[in-house]
């Protein structure tokens, strides 16, 4: 089969590479789209060294079809449309005991600790394939994946009917949160972003948000000004990193400043500096810090509001590139990060 090989780091190859074989319990899946992730680019970089051990084949957003599957294989048949979940947990350590499996110790990704879905075949366990729907394209599907890390931030976070939020951060993440939050609450949401493209994006499909560049104005400033001094029930930091840049608050000060008394901040960010947090303003407000790592299930939520129209994953789509052209693909959205958040990889028709 062909394979977007990351042969060396800044460096894709589109070659030959051996045919993966199933084993009796696994099924062959033969990629239709798979999406560019944030991780992705630090894989790509190298900042995920030594975890990704070269040569990789990433992808652990994507989907395809199924084309065999192994003699113990019940549920799925070849023809079969499917997301692939590409989480793999131990099953053993203390997280896992109590099926909580995003906090799995040893938690390990295809694509990732893996080959993954940057080729034309990959192989899966039965329980990482869920079903798409006639509803969905194999586009949107190959998106299901990181919607889920929207919902599962949601959820983690307890986002109910009529919360007002903030999300800081609209990139790839940041965007899929707002959509997630938009089937769980008609409150206020703000968007708190450098970039004024992501900004516009997320307007263009929810009009009724309000967008803050900090930049040029104080964040906390406009949502004690909108909410009537009351705060935000939550704020979610989606930025990964400090991108004050000059602006008047870090992310998850910011995100701690916003919240109302008694209010929560989800943080998904995975950045490598420390944050300058005064823990006294969370004290004073007696609020809640949760984190949010990859997702918990949330492809079966992700997949029913696909399947009704609820979400807007074109929205997510910058640009389709075959995958013979993954190093553009790449080169691009490390130089124009503004233009694009999401790139999918076309095997179709390879």
């Amino acid at each position: 089969m062909k394979a977007c090989v990351l042969n060396s780091y800044n460096q894709f190859d589109w070659m030959e590479v051996q045919d993966p074989s199933i084993k009796n319990d696994e099924v062959l899946i033969r990629t239709s789209f798979a999406s560019i992730c944030g991780s992705d680019q630090h894989i790509f970089s190298g900042e995920f060294h030594p975890r990704t051990q070269l040569p990789l084949i990433p992808g652990h957003e994507f989907a395809g079809r199924i084309i065999e599957t192994g003699a113990d294989v019940r549920n799925f048949s070849p023809g079969d449309r499917v997301a692939i979940d590409p989480i793999i947990w131990c099953g053993k350590c203390p997280a896992c005991e109590i099926h909580h499996y995003p906090a799995c110790t040893s938690l390990r990704l295809l694509g990732v600790d893996l080959h993954g879905g940057f080729g034309e075949y990959v192989v899966a366990r039965p329980n990482m394939l869920y079903k798409l729907t006639p509803n969905i394209t194999d586009q949107q599907g190959a998106l299901v994946e990181v919607l889920g890390i929207g919902f599962h931030a949601c959820n983690r976070a307890g986002i109910k009917p009529g919360d007002s939020v903030a999300i800081w951060g609209t990139g790839k993440v940041g965007h899929c949160i707002l959509q997630a939050v938009k089937t769980k609450t008609d409150g206020q949401v703000f968007l708190i972003d450098l970039i004024d493209e992501r900004l516009q994006k997320a307007r263009k499909g929810y009009p009724d948000v309000t967008t803050i560049n900090p930049l040029r104005e104080d964040p906390l400033a406009v949502i004690r000004e909108k909410t009537n001094g009351r705060g935000v029930d939550v704020a979610f930091e989606a930025a990964g990193h400090d991108t004050s840049g000059g602006a008047t608050l870090n992310p998850v000060r910011g995100c701690i400043q916003v919240i109302r008394g008694a209010g929560k901040l989800c943080v998904l960010g995975l950045g490598d500096d420390p944050a300058p947090i005064l823990f006294k303003e969370l004290i004073w407000k007696e609020a809640n810090i949760i984190a949010s790592r990859v997702s918990h299930g949330e492809f079966s939520e992700v997949i029913k509001h696909l399947d009704q129209g609820n979400l807007k994953p074109d929205l997510l789509v910058s640009d389709v590139f075959t995958a013979d052209q993954v190093q553009e693909a790449f080169e691009l959205l490390e130089t124009s990060p503004e233009k694009h958040l999401k790139i999918l990889l076309s095997f179709q028709d390879l």
